[in-house]
């Protein structure tokens, strides 16, 4: 028997994680992580996406997710089979390198944006032993980048989505006009 299809629709936001197998690291470094984004990037450019909050931490990663054009299930296994095939190839590893497929949930709208993106964001803080003393201060998340008012450095990566919500002039695909 198999999998149940996930449900998935072009104006649905989805928090997205995917975790190393038995919780082993998954990103070794600062190389495989710089290769994670080239890998999102380059997958960006076959199938556009947006991620409106990231973080990505040692042994999984987290994504506020919008995709548009095709299914989540689409998306995710090439960005995963991508990272797994330089993974192996680095480290010369054989066997499953992720503990499960990946997990997903639609986000409810506007609020549900905003709780889920302080959800990811806070990981680096909220481990056993805190990464950084303060969020600004992790550098492979979103966090910094609505910290500072910097613009993306991908494509792929949408701020202005969150930042209207949290300002309340945003009108997300799917919802009325939010008002104060």
């Amino acid at each position: 028997m198999g999998r149940p299809r996930r449900a998935w629709h072009s104006n649905g936001y989805y928090h997205i994680t995917m975790r190393g197998n038995n919780r082993q690291n998954i990103f070794i470094d600062h190389v495989d992580i710089n290769e994670y984004y080239r890998i999102l990037n380059g997958v960006y450019y076959k199938y556009p996406f947006e991620v409106h909050a990231y973080c990505i931490m040692t042994n999984h990663v987290h994504f506020l997710l919008r995709s548009p054009h095709v299914s989540l299930g689409t998306l995710m296994s090439l960005i995963n089979k991508r990272y797994s095939d330089y993974y192996r190839h680095r480290y010369h590893f054989t066997g499953q390198i992720y503990q499960n497929r990946y997990y997903s949930k639609e986000v409810p709208l506007p609020g549900g944006m905003v709780e889920v993106s302080d959800y990811i964001h806070r990981n680096p803080i909220e481990t056993e032993v805190p990464m950084v003393s303060q969020l600004h201060m992790y550098p492979y998340s979103s966090f910094p980048l609505y910290y500072h008012q910097r613009t993306s450095p991908y494509p792929f990566i949408q701020l202005d989505v969150l930042r209207s919500i949290m300002s309340g002039t945003e009108s997300v695909p799917g919802t009325k006009t939010i008002q104060n």
